[in-house]
């Protein structure tokens, strides 16, 4: 197979202490992107600075005009001349040198593969409740998925990250690119419009990042908002390839039996979670009986509804 020709871009803003190690982590690729974009929310720190000195592209952009598909698209047209494009987050470390080169790999195995995401690892030092949410949702062996298999994974079909993926541009061009102004979820709905045109989906498990989250509990019970802002808006997602709940029952009954092994003094902030999880998505799917002003109290993304009174519900 000859060397896959690709650029990478990474959103960022203030990426603080972790920035160098990021940095240090992409320069370890045993294969190095030929282009390399980020596009910085006018950071405050040295996020930019260090990103040039690395030799890195730096655009930067008002922090209220980033938007998660918005961004994106206007990268995928701003590299115009890479038909491979890789997404990595600036929280997500890569986790090996082969990384990158492991994720083109499972990408142009096959011509109608549209898009791959890789395996994201806990962070070292990870709460348990963290670490068993990206081994739940990032399982040891990769897969690829068809709309032939949502009859057997439902809303799982489309599951996909933009926190390391990578996306061929004849299949983003021929879904007309990321959705513009969505709250979040810009990479699920690519994908479930991907499978709805017949391209497949891939999932490695060989490439590999360390990416995980300690949410607070208002900050947990407001993503659930904003993914039930999502499949309101998006109600076709939920038509197509089945509702959340059921994945959601899975997840507890995986979740209770991680932590009885191994940490099971964290069952009940669990529980508590889960209430809170499910609470803010019954909220987020029932947004449009809500205030614009509690909406925004809701959101993990208040900037999102400056706009909304412009927008389709």
């Amino acid at each position: 197979m000859s060397r896959p020709v690709f650029a990478l871009c990474v959103p960022t803003l203030n990426a603080g202490t972790g920035w160098n190690e990021w940095l240090a982590a992409l320069k370890s690729q045993t294969l190095q992107p030929d282009y390399t974009l980020v596009i910085d929310s006018s950071s405050t720190d040295d996020t930019p600075a260090l990103a040039r000195a690395a030799g890195l592209s730096v655009t930067t952009i008002a922090r209220s005009d980033f938007n998660h598909g918005g961004t994106r698209q206007w990268a995928v047209e701003h590299l115009g001349e890479f038909e491979t494009i890789v997404f990595l987050t600036q929280d997500a470390l890569l986790a090996h040198p082969h990384a990158l080169s492991t994720l083109l790999d499972a990408l142009h195995q096959s011509p109608d593969i549209g898009a791959v995401y890789g395996r994201q690892l806990p962070h070292h030092g990870a709460t348990p409740i963290e670490a068993h949410a990206r081994l739940f949702n990032y399982p040891a062996h990769s897969a690829l998925r068809s709309l032939c298999d949502r009859a057997q994974f439902g809303i799982k079909t489309a599951f996909f990250s933009n926190s390391f993926a990578a996306y061929r541009r004849e299949a983003l061009n021929a879904i007309g690119g990321f959705r513009r102004n969505l709250i979040l979820g810009e990479d699920t709905v690519a994908a479930g419009q991907m499978l709805l045109a017949d391209w497949r989906i891939g999932y490695c498990a060989e490439a590999q990042v360390r990416h995980s989250h300690h949410y607070s509990l208002r900050a947990e019970m407001a993503r659930y908002f904003d993914i039930g802002v999502l499949h309101s808006r998006e109600a076709w997602m939920l038509e197509q390839f089945g509702h959340a709940e059921g994945e959601g029952l899975r997840f507890i009954r995986s979740e209770v039996a991680y932590l009885a092994r191994h940490a099971p003094w964290l069952i009940p902030e669990a529980g508590l979670r889960t209430l809170l999880k499910y609470t803010g998505y019954r909220l987020g799917r029932s947004e449009q009986r809500l205030s614009l002003a509690w909406k925004r109290r809701l959101s993990m993304q208040p900037g999102y509804w400056r706009d909304d009174m412009t927008r389709s519900a």
